[in-house]
């Protein structure tokens, strides 16, 4: 009889309370992706590229060369202080950010590693770490402010750390990596072989004035990184599946060797339409765009909600708002986003989703990723 790798996973939360969300005619904001489409000359692009003769067959493995010569030159023009990524040595374009992070697990985790992991976490972390007999060792991130506990950190990094996990900004509190968490990374890796995954996927996504900060801007950790970003979040175009992963040569070789056999290229005239956007946009005005515009949806969501009882959490990064129901009532996160979707009409996520061991602090998780008509309707139900 078949043993299962995975005995205790279903299926993930994002898709039952879409599920509950279309059973129940619920406005969705459980799930992390916008209702409204990627900007119009993306869309031109793709359409000039699927009528365009050889564009319909294989693209190179690692990625179109003209995508990564345009993703190396925004990313130069992004990350101050940081040297341009070589496009041939160290950018490999995915099937999304998920089949990166996946690469990258099945690249450099061996039975018994073990794996850093702040909770809470995206659900994809410890089931991916788990497949490669790899070992999640977990952090957890004090609410309201979700920062890192060094000293926390420490406790758990051994000689046996294969990997540092970090999301940043976070999914789903928000959450800021600052200079300092930086150091203090690079302090507690001096001198170990230990490798960082930086999933920065929200990494336009940074409000208030703070500066936008990856792994590959601190020269301590730029040689042992692996950075992950996101093409579906940053255009509007979830369900396009395209990310990329940027590392040194030597780390970029060991996520291509597991990338050729995994999805081995994405979509041809997906990427043609992406490199004609990135090259047009010299002056890199949508991703500068984007802070401001998902701050103001940040901002109005927060105002429609304001005096009505939710505690509502800072929110530095990313599209999310964490909440704290304790007003309303004291029954566990998954019950009370069931009745959110069943009795008031908005799906959201139960926030104990994201510890392996179903932490409950009674807080959910909204997605403000919305047009302004929908966060309205969902704030009247609400409130």
């Amino acid at each position: 009889m078949l043993q299962s790798k995975l005995p205790d996973v279903g299926v993930s939360i994002f898709t039952q309370m879409t599920l509950l969300a279309q059973e129940t005619g619920a406005i969705n904001l459980a799930q992390g992706f916008p209702d409204y489409d990627p900007p119009q000359e993306l869309l031109e692009a793709l359409a000039r590229h699927a009528r365009t003769p050889g564009h319909h067959q294989y693209a190179p493995m690692p990625g179109l060369p003209r995508l990564r010569a345009a993703i190396a030159t925004q990313v130069a023009r992004l990350h101050a202080n940081a040297p341009a990524p070589d496009p041939a040595t160290e950018i490999t374009v995915t099937a999304g950010a998920t089949e990166a992070l996946y690469a990258v697990m099945a690249a450099v985790v061996r039975p018994g590693d073990e794996v850093v992991v702040f909770e809470p976490a995206y659900d994809l972390y410890g089931p991916a770490i788990r497949l490669q007999g790899g070992v999640p060792r977990y952090v957890r991130l004090p609410a309201p402010h979700f920062r890192p506990d060094w000293d926390a950190v420490r406790r758990v990094v051994s000689p046996r750390t294969r990997l540092v996990l970090i999301n940043t900004p976070h999914n789903p509190s928000g959450a800021i990596f600052t200079a300092d968490d930086w150091h203090e990374l690079a302090r507690l890796l001096a001198g170990t072989d230990a490798l960082v995954l930086s999933d920065e996927v929200y990494e336009h996504l940074v409000f208030d004035g703070a500066p936008r900060m990856s792994a590959r801007q601190h020269p301590e950790l730029r040689e042992r990184s692996f950075v992950l970003s996101s093409f579906g979040k940053t255009y509007h175009a979830t369900g396009w599946k395209v990310g990329y992963c940027i590392a040194p040569p030597a780390l970029t070789a060991e996520v291509r060797r597991v990338h050729q056999f995994l999805t081995f290229a994405v979509s041809t005239p997906t990427q043609h339409a992406l490199a004609d956007v990135l090259e047009a946009d010299t002056t890199d005005a949508h991703a500068h765009g984007l802070t401001s515009f998902y701050q103001a949806k940040r901002d109005q969501f927060r105002a429609l909600l304001a005096d009505a009882g939710w505690e509502l959490l800072p929110v530095p990064g990313g599209y999310f708002q964490l909440a704290r129901y304790s007003a309303f009532a004291s029954t566990g996160d998954l019950a009370f986003a069931e009745f959110l979707a069943r009795e008031k009409g908005v799906a959201v996520v139960p926030v104990s989703a994201f510890y392996h061991d179903g932490f409950d602090d009674g807080l959910i998780r909204f997605c403000f990723a919305k047009e302004e008509a929908t966060l309205e309707a969902a704030a009247k139900c609400l409130r």
